[in-house]
């Protein structure tokens, strides 16, 4: 499946009307729900993953995914299109020598 054919499909199963404000809430607490699963792993198992921790976590980040996506329609954009973006930026700013650091701008 494609970024795109995720978008489509994620988008049938949207059932919010508040654009935009809602994916970004949703994105911020699915965010969130990973790092608890990954602070716990480091609290309680020693930062070992079991097999079962990481099928959890896969879980989690398709909660991330589906807000990306919804998010990206809400903003008349594409996955593909915000990876091709994104992959753009960071050969940027490697080919540059400014990968580390901090800003937007770099």
């Amino acid at each position: 499946m494609t970024l795109n054919e995720y978008q489509k499909k994620a988008r049938a199963t949207a059932i919010y009307s508040d654009k935009i404000i809602y994916p970004t809430l949703g994105l911020c607490g699915e965010a969130g729900e990973v790092a608890d699963k990954v602070k716990k792993v480091m609290r309680d198992n020693n930062g070992y993953f079991s097999a079962v921790k990481k099928e959890e976590l896969k879980r989690e980040l398709g909660d991330v995914l589906w807000c990306i996506a919804n998010l990206a329609e809400d903003l008349e954009t594409s996955l593909e299109k915000i990876a091709q973006i994104n992959i753009d930026k960071l050969y940027d700013r490697k080919n540059r020598g400014v990968l580390g650091g901090s800003g937007d701008n770099r």
